[in-house]
């Protein structure tokens, strides 16, 4: 949901597009307004969100479309490496990950995080995982999990991976704006995330970043010439996108700085524990993070006692709309079964997180 002053300044963008359209998007009107210089100033945008160089930044249509880059034109990938993932990445980067094994020959290896979690065992998993695959190149981690909620160690793991000779691409989509940190935090050399999601910038909006002295290491994308082969927008796609969306990040960019990313942070923090602490001594509800506050953020998933399977897990989303008028998400692809997703946003009250404990209280034993 875009705050209030970015859908102003996007509507007024799609207007000028559409009003100026060929002639702005072409560069040819008089003082340098157009579509070149609208889009180096998202850029630095970005940059400054994030605390990185500008021209360590690309815009794509969508985190995953920066991911998907990423992964599939990593260039050190002989076949016969090794490329690991877990239960909790994001299916589309998994399927990522799958298409290096059957497009460019390598070894998949994919693992379950363990649960509960702790520190102590998502760092002994991953040293398992890297230990047991010792012809492994690439490792994706995902900072918070779109799935359940669970913040990953990052910085840890790279740094594991990293001695092993190990690169590691960095999904943040869930991570960014959302978590109050910056990405030199995490120590990777290739992250990707939305813009559109914790940033609250437009739809269509995500970010690439590759550390200057690795852009060697991602290929061209689909032999993209419109800049130089040192540029890193080179390794997207190109195409035309959402002018106007692009235009507003860097409006959504000062919103977020204006609200503070450690009062977003602490905001959205408090929320989740919220509804957690209210429904933590009901018998039939599983909470799926812990209560380390390093490995949870704003996104926490429940599990129903008796919810094994996705047909359950879509009939609790369903009544929690339908009944209490409470927007969760079901998710699958965790190894320990299905999970309903709870997220607050920037917008959400106490009372909301409050009416989700009461309707659960209702409806805990609903698959009994």
């Amino acid at each position: 949901m875009m705050p209030r002053v970015v859908a102003q300044a996007f509507a007024r963008n799609t207007a000028m597009v559409n009003r100026a359209n060929a002639i702005w998007a072409r560069n040819v009107l008089p003082g340098g307004e157009g579509w070149t210089s609208a889009f180096r100033a998202a850029e630095a945008a970005i940059a400054r969100l994030v605390g990185c160089g500008a021209d360590e930044i690309a815009i794509a249509r969508s985190g995953a479309d920066a991911l998907q880059m990423l992964i599939t034109n990593y260039k050190p990938l002989k076949a016969g490496d090794g490329v690991i993932c877990c239960d909790l990445d994001y299916d589309t980067m998994i399927a990522a990950m799958r298409w290096l094994g059957t497009h460019k020959g390598a070894k998949v290896v994919e693992f379950a995080m363990p649960e509960p979690a702790t520190t102590a065992n998502i760092l002994a998993a991953y040293e398992d995982v890297l230990k047991r695959t010792p012809e492994a190149k690439l490792l994706l981690v995902t900072q918070v999990s779109n799935k359940t909620g669970l913040v990953t160690p990052v910085r840890e793991i790279v740094a594991m991976a990293r001695a092993r000779g190990v690169d590691t691409i960095v999904d943040a989509a869930h991570g960014v704006a959302c978590l109050d940190f910056q990405l030199e935090d995490l120590g990777a050399d290739f992250v990707g995330w939305s813009v559109h999601k914790w940033t609250s910038a437009p739809l269509g909006t995500g970010a690439m970043y590759v550390r200057k002295s690795r852009l060697p290491d991602i290929d061209i994308a689909f032999e993209n010439r419109n800049f130089p082969d040192d540029d890193i927008n080179t390794r997207i796609p190109s195409g035309t996108v959402n002018f106007a969306a692009v235009m507003t990040i860097p409006t959504a960019v000062d919103f977020h700085f204006a609200v503070g990313g450690a009062a977003k942070e602490r905001h959205m923090r408090g929320l989740r524990d919220r509804w957690v602490n209210a429904v933590r001594e009901l018998a039939n509800v599983e909470i799926c993070v812990p209560d380390d506050p390093a490995r949870y953020c704003a996104i926490t998933s429940f599990r129903l006692k008796g919810m094994t399977t996705d047909e359950a897990a879509r009939r609790v989303q369903k009544r929690l709309f339908e009944v209490h008028r409470i927007h969760t998400i079901w998710r699958g692809g965790v190894r320990k079964g299905p999970v309903i997703r709870v997220t607050p946003g920037l917008f959400s009250t106490p009372a909301d997180v409050d009416a989700l404990a009461k309707a659960l209280r209702a409806e805990q034993a609903m698959l009994l």
